[in-house]
């Protein structure tokens, strides 16, 4: 009979059984598959299939310490630098590279270097059951392995052996109903405990899981109904770097059994809970609290400033849900502070876009879910759409308006110095060459712009006042009326990116609220007037 990587370990296990020993024969079995066994530990491949055969024999070979052998075995090769050795060998067949170099048993014949990428095991002991391949990933993390190999050898194993891993969601494939049904209530209890066994062992550094696989294990742990702690663990995991997700795989689809919005919106607002925890402890944050305000260090672009377009992203997504409640929308908008939002042209679409797919809106609804933004932080487009937004409160508008004013005569106040420095360095120039007209010119044209200007200035100084005593003169109208007015003022209907296509078009026969409470901020002008 010969002996093999695939019966050494059956038969070292039989001849302990029957007690083959030297007392009854010389080369008696127990040596002889104790010495083969010895050559098969040599090598990456052999070890891979008789670890794999230990399962057949489990009780005895975990009594003559043949599992752990073999563990220890292949640890040491997977942990060890492949360009010094010539173990991994996937498939167990002969390999030639282009230039005729040989492998054969893990040797290599050619002194040539073979190059071998840090993921080369992982293939091989994905073949493992779980009891024992959960024992070798412990044994190579306990041995120094670097957490991203030990974390990528584990998402090479769960993309092997779950299925619902690679899905796309319900909402993209709408195949949701056809992919649940297929998994049987024996594979789906088999996946629950090996997703939950896959999610403890993976390393607990951030940044080594990828967010978008963690996202993954999550969506698939809420259809296969994985146990509470382990759903906590994934989205405290993901909630530590939600600043590297992206806003494909945070929309996970609601698969509990009372499905009330189309999005699971409460485990987002777990994730973002749990990163605000983490953000405030950080002490490399980005931002610095002083007397209640926020001063942003160096960094443009910080890890809370992505995720709170990451969140404003995710709420313009799920507002046109109509089952979405006004209450959860203003819980996960409120959670993001208004430091971490440079502009606010985001939440000002996510807002318009719940604005006009939940049209029964009461007045004081309306203006208590548009305190979540902040109008003197719009982009100039996103003040025009709201100047001509007929579902924003009349007070958003008018202070929309205000704001542009004084963004236009900051801007004027800055033309003002810039001419005068002009002037200063003209007449200068002129006086040293006299010759020279075109200084002159360039005077009298700065000059003639700045007129311009106050002109300008003034114009729309008084469009504003005449504008306010005739709101005020108008009191509870109809949007025909106001849309008359903004008309008369150089207004006009044009769409932008903040119309969201998939929402239902407004009606036009619902009044403007008429409250008297400010929405902002910071509602005085220049002048000291309150803003009405």
């Amino acid at each position: 009979m010969e002996l093999t990587a695939l019966n050494v370990v059956s038969l070292r296990c039989a001849a302990e059984y029957l007690g083959m020993s030297e007392d009854f024969g010389e080369e008696n079995l127990i040596t002889q598959t104790e010495n083969f066994l010895n050559e098969v530990l040599g090598s990456w491949t052999d070890s891979v299939k008789a670890l794999e055969t230990c399962e057949e024999v489990l009780l005895h070979a975990e009594e003559l310490h043949v599992v752990s052998r073999c563990i220890n075995s292949l640890t040491m090769k997977a942990c060890a630098d492949p360009s010094l050795f010539s173990w991994p060998m996937q498939g167990g067949s002969d390999m030639k590279n282009p230039d005729g170099t040989l492998f054969w048993n893990g040797i290599r014949t050619s002194a040539k270097p073979h190059p071998m990428g840090e993921d080369w095991w992982y293939e091989d002991v994905s073949f493992l059951r779980l009891p024992l391949y959960k024992r070798l990933i412990l044994e190579v993390g306990s041995n120094g392995m670097n957490p991203g190999r030990v974390a990528g050898a584990l998402m090479y194993y769960a993309k092997k052996h779950l299925p619902l891993l690679g899905r796309q969601s319900s909402i993209e494939s709408g195949n949701y109903a056809a992919s649940r049904s297929t998994i049987s209530a024996t594979s789906e209890a088999d996946q629950r405990s090996l997703l939950e066994e896959l999610v403890e062992l993976l390393p607990d550094q951030k940044g080594v899981t990828p967010s978008n696989f963690l996202l993954r294990l999550l969506r698939t742990a809420m259809i296969v109904h994985a146990s509470p702690s382990c759903r906590e663990n994934l989205e405290k995991r993901v909630g530590t770097q939600l600043d590297q997700a992206s806003l494909q795989d945070l929309l996970i689809p609601n698969s509990g059994y009372s499905v009330e919005t189309l999005y699971d919106i409460d485990c987002v607002q777990r994730i973002l809970d749990h990163f605000m925890l983490v953000d405030r402890d950080d002490p490399t944050s980005n931002y610095i609290e002083h007397e209640g305000q926020m001063t942003e260090s160096l960094h443009s672009l910080t890890p809370i400033t992505m995720v709170a377009n990451l969140i404003d992203s995710y709420l313009a997504e799920v507002a046109s849900d109509v089952n979405l409640k006004l209450a959860k929308f203003q819980s996960l908008a409120s959670v993001v502070p208004e430091y971490a939002r440079p502009i606010d042209d985001g939440i000002y679409r996510a807002i318009d876009i719940y604005l006009k797919a939940h049209p029964w809106l009461t007045d004081s609804e309306r203006e208590q879910l548009c305190r979540l933004m902040n109008c003197q932080k719009f982009s100039l487009e996103a003040s025009t759409h709201a100047a001509q937004n007929e579902r924003l409160p009349l007070r958003v508008i008018v202070q929309v308006l205000f704001f542009e004013q004084l963004r236009l005569r900051t801007s004027v106040s800055s033309w003002f110095f810039v001419s005068e420095n002009l002037d200063n360095s003209q007449n200068l120039s002129g006086n040293l060459a006299r010759n020279d007209l075109h200084p002159q010119a360039g005077g009298i044209h700065g000059r003639i712009m700045v007129d311009d200007m106050k002109e300008r200035v003034s114009e729309l100084e008084k469009e504003y006042f005449s504008m306010k005593q005739e709101i005020e003169k108008l009191g509870k109208t109809k949007v025909s009326s106001w849309n008359i007015l903004l008309r008369k003022f150089g207004f006009s209907r044009s769409k932008s990116k903040y119309e969201d296509p998939k929402a239902s078009k407004p009606t036009d026969t619902k009044e403007l609220p008429t409250s008297s409470a400010p929405l902002i901020n910071g509602g005085e002008n220049q002048n000291n007037e309150p803003v009405d």
